[in-house]
Order: C-alpha cells, then structure tokens, then sequence
C-alpha cells in the first residue's frame, strides 16, 4: 500500500510513518518497537513516535508485559471511528467556512459573491488564478487573445514570468488551449503557448477569439471585466448557468480551431493524402498557419524562419494553383487537399 502523502492515509490525518507502522501490525499479531522500526526502515524513536500517535488515535493497543508490544485493533471499527471522527471536524470546519463567509458578504458589500467574485487588483487575480489551477482534477479549458498582461503577476498563464501558469496545472488534468492568431505577434506570445503545451497541453488557433477566459473543471470560470484592459481586474464566475454557457463557448471555439503542436514547430496535422501532393513540406506548413488566420510575420516567428522565406513559399504556392490572392490560395489548397 502506498503511504505517501497522496496515499490512502492522506484523509485520515496520519502521517506517512504512522500509516506504514499501522500497516506492519496490522499484518502481525504483535511487535515490538524495535521490529516495527526495522520494517519501516526508521529509527526506533521515530517508530516509538509514530506508536505513541496510533496509541493516541485509539488505532494499536499495548500489549501486558516486558518489554513493550504493541498490536493494531480490528481496522475497520478503530479506522472507522478515526474517520467518523474527522469526517465531524470537517464538518465543524464547513459550518466555520460558512460563518466566515457571511462575514466576508457583509464586509464586500456583495448580494451574490457566491455566484460572481470580483477582482480589482492584479495580484487579487494572480493568487485566484493559481489557487483554481491548483485545485482542478479533471480539466482546464482557456482562451487566449491580447492583449497581454506582461509582469510578474500576472493571470491566464500570460506574461514574460508568472508566478502562476498552465505548469502548475496538477498531473492528470487535462489542459486545452484555443489562441487567437492575432496573438501571434511578438515572441512573448509565442513562449506563452509554448509553455501551455510543454506539460501535455492541447493547442488550437482560431482568429477572432470573443474574450479572454479559464473554465475550472467546468464549474468556475474567470475572465477579465473588460477583454480589452486586462489589468482593470476579472470576475470569478460560479454560478452554475453562466459557466455552463461559458463551457459551450469554449467548445464551439475549439470545434472550428485548428490543431498545432507548438514544442516541435513542424508537426502540424496534415491530411493523408496530402503527403502525395506536389508540394513541399514546409510550403504545406506555411499554408497551413495561414489557413488559421496569420500574418506573414507571425507564420516567419512560429516556424523560426524569415518573412521573406514566408512569402516565397506562399508565392510559389500561387503560382501552382493558379491563384492571385492569399483567401484564393487558402481555398484552392483546401480542395486539393493540401490543408
């Protein structure tokens, strides 16, 4: 069994150590706290320590006689009270939340601060933010368009340096990105998608992006009170409708966006029949960025080279389809299936 803090002993209160100790005597009639300290690989005072908190928690029970043994009661009646136990103290720890949040209301001023929270100041946002990506389990859902807020603390994973952002998003949860390709325009905006899909985060583009937005595991939602000023704060979203909406939003955009892998710069999701077609590799990829939406200077910084080379590819890929104009380009490319 795994005793670690994310263990089985994790809402019990128990420490590491004493998990393992309880887990040894379990399986033995009796030990002393010389063998139980050999078995977890400890000190005999630390195994007499952890001994002493099971003793305390009515978890082992001394056995008479010299020296010292110790042995564990039934688990499922002493674990059982233990966790009736602290299922009590959370429950006087909500009824604590719920006093202290009425007094939060009071103070705020807010009608409704359980449905909508409002941010003012940026480093309010920056601690918000990191505190929902923290407590996510199942998924993240974002939509970045700039402005960008640029600073150390900064929200929505924006920014030269951040004190919190798509990283520190919790293993196992799932992080989808859809970014404005009007983001695209300096190398800020590039390392920020970047770092969005480093840990395993899903990247779309999309041009016309409607607002900034963070979708919590599909019950909280933050966004800033103005898209165009960012920094003038953000509002948390809990009421169960508007995230709703805010959830079908964000799946509608990221439908019709298109997929990009970002850590590599080249692998870009092309069709399979595309790979016969009478056109290069990196003309495809060029096509392909520009499809989304981008400028030509956008395209030159994501695939890391020169504008110049950006519109000898997207020249020649005229000249092969018969096209005078980029939408021509885009379309014609579409139905030969090079896109």
């Amino acid at each position: 069994m795994d005793a670690t803090s994310g263990g089985p002993w994790a809402g019990t209160g128990l420490d590491p150590l004493s998990g393992r100790v309880l887990e040894f005597l379990v399986g033995h009639p009796a030990a002393g706290a010389e063998a139980v300290a050999e078995a977890a690989g400890v000190p005999v005072e630390d195994a007499e320590r952890a001994l002493r908190t099971l003793e305390d928690e009515l978890l082992v029970l001394r056995v008479a006689g010299r020296p010292t043994r110790w042995r564990a009661g039934p688990p499922r009646s002493s674990l059982g009270s233990l966790l009736a136990r602290r299922r009590g103290e959370l429950a006087q720890a909500e009824l604590y939340m719920e006093q202290l949040h009425e007094v939060y209301r009071a103070v705020s001023g807010s009608h409704a601060p359980h449905l909508v929270e409002v941010l003012e100041r940026a480093e309010e946002v920056a601690a918000r933010y990191a505190h929902l990506l923290r407590a996510s389990r199942r998924e993240v859902l974002h939509l970045a368009k700039p402005p960008y807020v640029t600073g150390t603390e900064t929200a929505y994973g924006e920014g030269r340096e951040r004190a919190a952002g798509e990283a520190a998003v919790q293993d196992g949860v799932r992080l989808r990105s859809v970014y404005d390709t009007e983001g695209f325009t300096d190398e800020m905006s590039l390392e920020t998608a970047l770092r969005g899909t480093a840990g395993g985060g899903e990247l779309r583009l999309s041009s016309g992006l409607p607002v900034k937005l963070v979708v919590f595991d599909g019950t909280t939602a933050l966004l800033p009170v103005d898209s165009d000023h960012p920094a003038a704060g953000s509002l948390v979203i809990h009421a169960p409708a508007m995230v709703a909406v805010l959830v079908a939003l964000f799946e509608r955009l990221w439908e019709r966006a298109v997929p990009m892998s970002l850590e590599s710069r080249q692998d870009w999701p092309v069709a399979r029949q595309a790979r016969e077609a009478d056109i290069d590799e990196r003309t495809r990829e060029i096509l392909h960025l520009m499809a989304t939406g981008m400028k030509d200077d956008a395209i030159a910084r994501v695939l890391g080279v020169s504008r110049r080379t950006v519109q000898k590819h997207v020249s020649e890929a005229g000249t092969a389809l018969g096209a005078r104009t980029r939408f021509q380009i885009a379309l014609l490319a579409a139905e030969r299936g090079w896109l």
